[in-house]
């Protein structure tokens, strides 16, 4: 007797997913793209600022890095409403993940310039090159090819960690899988379909990674 398998999902769920997946991959993207940059600038004070500055900057950036993110998103988003700038869940959350990654993004950073030698350097300025000149045409080079594992990771890690926005309401892939689990009772088949989501949008990453490092170290 052949058996049946009875479902509540729908077409028009997949297409839900999907749109969860383009909200989870933009705040991932605009948040990965603003916290690089910061961390890259905050990278740099660490390395080259005075010791009040780097270490004011280090004990902040610490707190990034230790208060579990949950925690930091529900404050961030119930704390502007107080002093009467409330912000929908995709402004705080992408506030939020961008300070989160530029915290880790800055210790990347730091070891990037950090793994450029002072010959080298002092080479570089003996040719006649300003600091500036130096920092763009030998430090940031090199400095990114020894990093690049090391920030891939950062990247991956934020992709998975935007997850956590859905407690702000942000319906993106997590807060999707929780709607459809609640009214089709079909917790496997929608986590392992979000669970493919996330891996197409993680596995180029880190294939492009890969191959950027292969190219540069050859």
């Amino acid at each position: 007797m052949e058996q049946v398998f009875f479902t509540g999902l729908q077409w028009s769920d997949a297409w839900f997913l999907v749109e969860a997946a383009q909200k989870s991959l933009w705040i991932s993207v605009l948040s990965i793209s603003v916290g690089t940059v910061l961390g890259i600038i905050f990278g740099w004070v660490l390395h080259e600022g005075r010791w009040i500055a780097a270490g004011t900057l280090g004990t902040v950036l610490d707190a990034f890095r230790s208060i579990p993110l949950i925690i930091q998103l529900v404050l961030f988003f119930n704390f502007f409403p107080i002093i009467g700038f409330p912000l929908d869940p995709f402004q705080a959350g992408t506030i939020v993940l961008a300070l989160y990654t530029s915290a880790l993004v800055a210790n990347v950073a730091r070891g990037g310039i950090e793994s450029v030698g002072e010959p080298m350097q002092r080479a570089a300025r003996s040719l006649g090159m300003s600091y500036w000149q130096n920092l763009r045409h030998v430090v940031w080079p090199i400095g990114l090819r020894s990093v690049l594992p090391s920030w891939i990771g950062v990247v991956l890690g934020v992709v998975k960690d935007s997850a956590l926005v859905s407690v702000l309401g942000y319906v993106e892939l997590l807060r999707a899988s929780q709607i459809l689990i609640t009214r089709t009772q079909e917790p496997f088949a929608i986590l392992a379909i979000v669970g493919v989501f996330y891996f197409l949008i993680s596995f180029p990453i880190g294939r492009i990674g890969k191959r950027l490092e292969g190219k540069w170290s050859s």
